[in-house]
């Protein structure tokens, strides 16, 4: 089995604001000394990891990322006839497995005596966001079922709820830490970039009004609201490298779930979008071009054919021939020509099932 797996990407987006910095502007980079517009791997991989081609895929196998199992063991428990005092203290023990609570014991119990006016959220969460395994939720959920029944708290062994290898696909793809136990981190089979844009852009204002339905406009003849909204548009270049091997380690040596978690990861990384102002924009936008490559030498991003914009049309077919143009040169130059499989909506060649085939064998 070749150890490593590159996918290229080329999609072009047309106006959007698919991922937003702290001040609601179209994430940006530059490279080659002109701006470039981005969106970062972390929108990305929570598109796909949520998309229903995931969710097609991997019903069982994967994972929940978030900071309030605590209140949701805490529901959980009440909901089956557990004293809420008893309910915060056990799932507050359970939620400290997973993360730094962001309550003390101490201020627990004092909370505990006025438990109608706290805080339960706040209470219960912990401060960073962990991603639970389907093994692990499975374990909570028994545990939360044990304790109901018998009606006294969890033992230390009881609370042993992590695991090494969680079997998410989802975690076994894009890692885990846990700083409260970092024997259970995971080490990320796949390593994704943040996508860039191949042509230089400059992000774009859209001054817009709304119309009030029930002003009739004989006096007041203004809009009913005037806003702003930032954008902009580009063929964007998308590099991910799969550690093949890696991948059937952290899922415990399943061989046949690692290929269809192959599959499914190329199939999103090349048909969904991050959701981001799509109301606003209707950007979905599907990969015009995808280029595999598999084998054992050590990977690399072609995002230096793209060092220089590209500039002129067809912009599309230009972008494509400087991918291929300097993959060729970087193989002669380095005497390496991996096995290779393509994708070129372009051109109509090549097709979404044989990709996949191709990436998955």
């Amino acid at each position: 089995m070749e150890r490593f797996l590159q996918l290229h990407l080329l999609t072009a987006y047309p106006p959007a604001n698919l991922n937003r910095d702290d001040l609601g502007r179209p994430k940006t980079a530059i490279f080659g000394g002109q701006p470039r517009l981005r969106i970062s791997s972390q929108s990305l991989k929570r598109a796909w990891r949520t998309s229903e081609v995931f969710e097609s895929a991997f019903a069982g196998h994967v994972g929940i990322r978030t900071k309030r199992m605590g209140r949701k063991v805490f529901d959980d428990l009440t909901a089956r006839g557990v004293e809420p005092g008893d309910a915060v203290l056990w799932a507050w023990q359970v939620a400290g497995r997973f993360g730094k609570t962001k309550t003390s014991e101490s201020n627990l119990k004092k909370a505990v005596k006025n438990l109608g006016e706290a805080d339960l959220d706040a209470l219960l969460e912990i401060e960073q966001l962990a991603h639970f395994g389907p093994e692990e939720l499975a374990a909570i959920d028994r545990l939360v079922e044990s304790l109901a029944e018998r009606g006294e708290g969890p033992n230390d062994e009881e609370l042993e709820l992590l695991r090494k290898k969680p079997g998410a696909v989802d975690i076994a793809l894009f890692g885990r830490m846990l700083a409260a136990s970092p024997v259970h981190n995971q080490e990320a089979a796949a390593q994704v970039a943040h996508a860039i844009s191949v042509n230089a852009v400059q992000v774009e204002d859209d001054y817009f009004t709304a119309v009030d339905d029930l002003n009739p406009g004989v006096e007041d003849v203004g809009a009913g609201h005037v806003g702003d909204l930032e954008f902009g548009a580009g063929v964007f270049y998308l590099y991910l490298c799969i550690d093949r091997r890696l991948l059937v380690e952290n899922l415990g040596g399943d061989g046949e779930l690692a290929a269809r978690a192959i599959r499914a990861l190329t199939e999103a990384a090349a048909t969904v979008a991050p959701r981001g102002k799509q109301a606003s924009f209707a950007s979905r936008a599907r990969a015009s071009y995808v280029l595999a490559e598999k084998g054992d030498v050590q990977p690399r991003s072609l995002a230096v054919a793209f060092l220089d914009p590209v500039r002129g049309n067809p912009m599309l077919a230009r972008a494509i021939d400087a991918l291929r143009k300097t993959k060729e040169k970087l193989d002669s130059v380095y005497g390496e020509a991996l096995p290779e499989c393509e994708l070129d909506a372009v051109e109509g060649t090549g097709s979404l099932a044989g990709l996949l085939d191709f990436v998955a064998e």
